[in-house]
């Protein structure tokens, strides 16, 4: 089932691929590729070579288990996304409608939105820790002699 599974993700992964790249070569915007390609894979090299080591760095040595871990992911992810907005906010340029949303309160709520998810995930594993502990405990005392 699995083997199937990562293969039907393999082969949607490639043709989302394909249709990305059929549309970079026939868009009439883009003049050259090439720039494009340069782009990507500049991006590539950042996020691959910096961002990712940081990203790892910062995990191992700052946060202890994997919910805080998985948080700073979506935040890191959540930032990358977020953030170019934010910064830019209030630079208009004349056109009103350019940046016309609160990016910054957006981008606040949606960081303690997924720090209350996290936090709860976070407390149900440790109450299913506990429980298991408890029934592990009561297994072990009450074994018939």
């Amino acid at each position: 089932m699995a083997r199937t599974l990562r293969l039907l993700t393999g082969l949607g992964g490639a043709a989302l691929i394909a249709y990305g790249l059929y549309g970079l070569l026939n868009d009439h915007y883009i003049t050259d590729p090439l720039d494009v390609l340069e782009w990507a894979v500049g991006g590539l090299l950042i996020h691959d070579g910096l961002w990712v080591p940081l990203a790892c760095l910062a995990g191992a040595r700052l946060a202890r288990g994997p919910v805080l871990r998985g948080w700073l992911v979506v935040v890191a992810a959540l930032s990358a996304v977020g953030l170019p907005a934010v910064l830019r906010a209030g630079v208009d340029h004349g056109n009103d409608t350019l940046l016309p949303l609160p990016y910054l309160r957006n981008y606040l709520l949606v960081l303690a939105a997924t720090a209350v998810l996290a936090l709860g995930w976070a407390l149900a594993r440790r109450r299913r820790r506990r429980r298991a502990t408890r029934r592990a405990t009561r297994r072990a005392t009450h074994r018939p002699a």
